[in-house]
């Protein structure tokens, strides 16, 4: 089946029946399963193992990744977290420098403290991907496009690196999502995703995923999973399946407001720098036209002064003021006090994180009405 269909059907074949024939997969709000005799199941015994509507949704993930599997977490953070528990203490990691605040905050406050090694390194400069390994590197995590400077990873090149030397790579694929990229095809051997985000779409629930491209580490991820107990809920699987079935609709209209917001404050005295994957000034631009099949709805940009910063935060009266994204309302994010508020100051500087860096999550409105909430907001 092409995308679009999967994303309004599923994977088709769960593995359990339902008797109703309901069109929709149902939520199955229970902790626990009754057998038929001993020895007798019915696939399912405990939700924290297995649950008919959580499996659904991780079928799905996994198949719109083109993954052998899939697990589901209650967040995107405990996907990560799971995900650090495949690997053993003196393991290290060579991450992206430029990653969502929260994943340095884990990397840095619990995966060090637990014995593993983590080093940051901007995965866009393949010679510093190279660099950045070592004896120990196990694995190479990678954001593609960055949050929030949309710096743009050759995910092939460096999987093509990291394989012969039997290092994982490892793609967070919240912002574009498999309706635009899919790293598994790339050579990547784990996706990340926050499911809060664009999978979901409707900022009502909190969910992550992991998709793996063989059987043997969708197993250890199972294994986790059931293990952990940070699984997601059958509500919580019901949203995320219900937001998926537009995935492709609201990717496609996102990423043409998204354009056409880019080109305005391209235009916008007020606006010093715009960073859109979209973008052909975009230093990855041509990397994601060769690997993926869109640029995606995020967009930050740098304006003149920290008094524009406040009259946009203020002003905005559609476009709200709030942190999270991939949801259908267009949000705007300032990530030096929020998304970021936990990396140091010298380091935010140094990657352009400044107190001048507005993020925007560019959803399914009107484009002109976005445009327009925006030029006032931002004044003349």
């Amino acid at each position: 089946m092409k995308k679009e269909t999967v994303c309004v059907h599923g994977a088709g074949d769960y593995g359990f029946d339902d008797p109703t024939g309901a069109v929709c997969v149902p939520i199955y709000q229970s902790a626990t399963f009754k057998h038929k005799g001993l020895n007798k199941s019915t696939g399912f015994d405990y939700s924290r193992l297995s649950n008919p509507t959580r499996l659904a949704v991780e079928k799905t993930v996994a198949a719109l990744e083109g993954g052998a599997g899939a697990s589901a977490f209650s967040t995107g953070m405990a996907a990560i977290s799971a995900l650090c528990e495949i690997f053993s203490p003196g393991d290290g990691i060579v991450a992206s420098h430029d990653l969502y605040g929260g994943a340095i905050r884990l990397f840095r406050n619990i995966s060090q403290k637990n014995g593993l090694t983590v080093d940051f390194a901007d995965t866009s400069d393949l010679d510093a991907v190279r660099a950045a390994i070592k004896p120990n590197t196990r694995a190479v995590f990678i954001e593609t496009p960055t949050n929030p400077m949309m710096l743009v990873s050759d995910v092939e090149a460096i999987a093509k690196i990291a394989k012969p030397l039997g290092i994982l790579t490892i793609v967070d694929n919240t912002f574009l999502t498999p309706y635009f990229f899919k790293p598994l095809s790339l050579g990547a051997d784990i996706v990340v995703h926050s499911g809060t985000k664009f999978l979901c779409g409707h900022n009502d629930t909190l969910a992550g995923f992991l998709a793996s491209a063989t059987a043997e580490l969708a197993e250890k991820f199972i294994t986790v999973e059931k293990t952990t107990g940070a699984c997601l809920s059958p509500f919580d699987s019901f949203l995320v399946l219900r937001g998926i079935k537009t995935l492709g609709l609201r990717m496609e209209r996102g990423q043409q407001n998204a354009f056409e917001i880019a080109k305005f404050l391209s235009a916008h005295p007020r606006v010093k720098k715009v960073y859109y994957a979209g973008l052909e000034s975009n230093g990855g631009y041509e990397i994601l036209k060769r690997q993926a099949e869109g640029f995606g709805c995020m967009i930050s940009f740098e304006v003149d002064s920290v008094e524009t910063v406040e009259r946009v935060l203020g002003g905005v009266k559609l476009i709200a003021f709030a942190e999270s994204l991939g949801g259908a309302e267009t949000l705007v994010t300032y990530p030096a006090v929020q998304t970021h508020a936990d990396v140091p100051k010298n380091e935010r500087d140094a990657r352009g994180i400044n107190d001048r860096l507005l993020r925007l999550s560019v959803g399914i409105e009107n484009a002109g009405d976005l445009i327009e909430d925006l030029a006032a907001a931002l004044g003349r």
